[in-house]
């Protein structure tokens, strides 16, 4: 089954904020997720690498390595900004953090440990928080929190399946 390309995702606004306890829970499970699929891979498995792909430990590293934006984004919603904060699209600290000479326990632990903070700020959000737009830099939409958090989950759904893309041509 081919993937439609991240870049190249479109992404629909939610119209209805009751949605936002069940997207807080997709993506309070995805550093479970990550650790499940992860947990009786050998070392080899883990760094195995596609042509111009990233690892499992890359992928799992960059799921981490992204959560001090999505932090910042919401920090923008809460500061009322009329744009979010712009990505590194070059994913360079994914690139150069040399993630495959660091355990997998330590990269899926830096993961939680980020994620449960990002949960913990949507989790704040007031009701006027949650109607605030701002632009999205890349996709050149407005966004309200419930968009970026759908975003997010969506972003780790789509490097959980690279994932199991990576395993399935080494099992």
């Amino acid at each position: 089954m081919k993937r439609t390309p991240w870049f190249e995702r479109v992404f629909l606004p939610i119209e209805d904020n009751g949605m936002m306890p069940s997207i807080i829970e997709r993506l309070s499970g995805t550093p479970a997720r990550a650790e499940e699929i992860t947990a009786k891979l050998a070392p080899p498995q883990l760094t195995h690498k596609l042509p111009d792909r990233w690892s499992v430990k890359e992928e799992i590293g960059h799921l981490g390595d992204l959560e001090p934006l999505w932090s910042g984004r919401l920090d923008d919603f809460t500061q009322g900004l009329s744009e979010l904060r712009v990505a590194d699209l070059t994913n360079q600290a994914t690139h150069t953090a040399n993630h495959n000479a660091t355990e997998i326990r330590v990269l899926l632990k830096r993961f939680r440990e980020r994620r449960r903070s990002l949960v913990a700020k949507l989790l704040q959000l007031s009701d006027a928080q949650l109607i605030h737009t701002a632009l999205h830099p890349r996709l050149k939409k407005p966004m309200r929190a419930i968009d970026l958090a759908y975003f997010v989950a969506e972003h780790d759904d789509h490097h959980l399946a690279s994932i199991r893309e990576i395993l399935a041509t080494i099992n």
